[in-house]
């Protein structure tokens, strides 16, 4: 973990949102985590595509999530991953 985090900053996703507002994270390397917290059912787009939307969570600030929407293969190859997974 060590070697893959050398020169990166680790934002925390609870933080995510005034590092955006006060830092231009484009020119930054950063890396965040988060836990999946709750999945919604996979839902169809209006084109019918399939799509799922997961809420993440760092487990500093419960009240802080990020929602993630997984479209394409991004969806049909993770849509099965558990809820609890990090």
């Amino acid at each position: 973990m060590d070697r893959k985090m050398a020169n990166r900053k680790l934002i925390r996703l609870s933080q995510l949102k005034s590092k955006l507002a006060a830092a231009n994270l484009e020119e930054i390397d950063w890396v965040t985590f988060g836990v999946i917290v709750k999945k919604i059912t996979p839902q169809s787009a209006n084109n019918g595509r399939t799509f799922s939307i997961w809420r993440l969570n760092d487990l500093r600030d419960l009240s802080q999530c990020v929602s993630l929407f997984l479209f394409g293969d991004v969806h049909k190859e993770h849509w099965k991953t558990d809820q609890g997974t990090v």
